[in-house]
């Protein structure tokens, strides 16, 4: 392969979606010349420490950004532009057609689509689109059904995935210690950005409802929503469980905090995959996912996972479940590790 290959995404967080371009650029980055255009002054910004590209958003001014993104591509020689987030499609087609080198377009849609594409706006973009990369069949079923045919790029399914990695006994150890975690403790884990959506309030009220001073909390993310943070350690002050819930903050740790946990949570009401199950599982911890959207494609319930309705109760079951059943929780995590390596290896699903 010798395509010159841009990825880009211009959004201002950090989550699945924008560390999934930072595993492409670094895959790809192995086969063939890759570069990569984000934001300046953004959370992936500051993640990201080796070779960068900065273009800045314009929401109102598309163009501007466009010109330079064309420039860019003219300059660089680019074949292809891979772009993950939705709100850069309109920059990124302009500057396929403002550059001379028109180089193919290529978008991971990591989001739900549910209304049609049939005005003469979105038709316009996705003439102009060469393949869109589905992360479930879930999201290709809704692209077949919302985009109109005679402008509906083609569409390939390919799931995220995942790898193995080391993690020192002495990094646990260390922090347990940080967080007053015992081997007496049962955790349960929810990883992910710190916004009303994610779900972590239902985590601390199961952990009201069951009321055993054994089992923890651990909520991992960055803060994308300070007045949610502040309300969740507001409510956990009202219910007297700060001996029992951990706020980490941001971390670049993620598998070494997954490995403090027994168990984790997904508590999305409808996520498109779900980048952090299938890390947890790779670190033989199961997962207990809300049963809409992506969970659905990864775990097979009761066999290398848990899928529960979205509501405190069932949430609570499915913990006080694996909490006092110790064959199950081994029996999960073993299956979830098998399922992680066997359908979800990340050199596999990027090559």
């Amino acid at each position: 392969m010798d395509k010159k290959i841009v990825e880009l995404c211009l959004s201002p967080d950090l989550g699945g979606l924008e560390i999934f371009m930072v595993k492409c650029r670094d895959f790809f980055g192995q086969k063939t010349a890759c570069k990569m255009v984000i934001a300046p002054q953004t959370k992936i910004d500051n993640y990201v420490q080796n070779e960068k590209y900065y273009i800045k958003r314009n929401k109102f001014f598309p163009l501007l950004s466009a010109l330079k993104l064309a420039r860019f591509i003219d300059k660089e020689g680019v074949d292809v532009v891979h772009f993950h987030w939705t709100r850069d499609i309109i920059t990124v087609v302009l500057a396929k057609i403002l550059s001379r080198k028109k180089p193919k377009l290529i978008q991971t849609r990591n989001m739900t689509m549910t209304r049609f594409k049939d005005d003469f706006y979105h038709k316009w973009l996705y003439k102009n689109i060469d393949m869109i990369h589905a992360v479930t069949y879930g999201v290709k079923e809704q692209l077949e059904r919302f985009i109109p045919k005679e402008v509906r790029p083609k569409i390939v399914t390919v799931y995220m995935g995942t790898k193995e990695r080391n993690v020192s006994q002495q990094k646990i150890e260390e922090l347990q210690r940080k967080y007053n975690i015992t081997q007496e403790d049962f955790t349960v884990g929810i990883i992910g950005r710190i916004e009303e959506g994610k779900g972590q309030w239902m985590v601390i009220e199961s952990l009201a409802k069951l009321a055993n001073p054994a089992i923890k909390a651990l909520i991992v993310g960055h803060t994308m929503d300070a007045g949610y943070l502040q309300g969740l350690k507001k409510r956990v002050q009202e219910l007297g469980l700060e001996e029992r819930v951990i706020f980490t903050g941001f971390t670049k740790e993620v598998d070494a905090h997954i490995r403090l946990c027994d168990v984790t949570v997904l508590a999305t009401p409808r996520e498109t995959f779900g980048l952090v199950v299938i890390e947890s599982m790779i670190n033989k911890i199961p997962v207990i996912a809300t049963n809409k959207g992506g969970p659905l494609e990864i775990i097979t319930d009761k066999k290398d996972g848990l899928l529960f309705e979205r509501n405190v109760e069932d949430l609570s079951r499915k913990i006080q479940m694996v909490f006092e059943d110790h064959e199950l929780l081994s029996h999960l995590s073993h299956n979830a590790y098998q399922t992680a390596k066997e359908r979800f290896d990340e050199d596999v699903q990027l090559q």
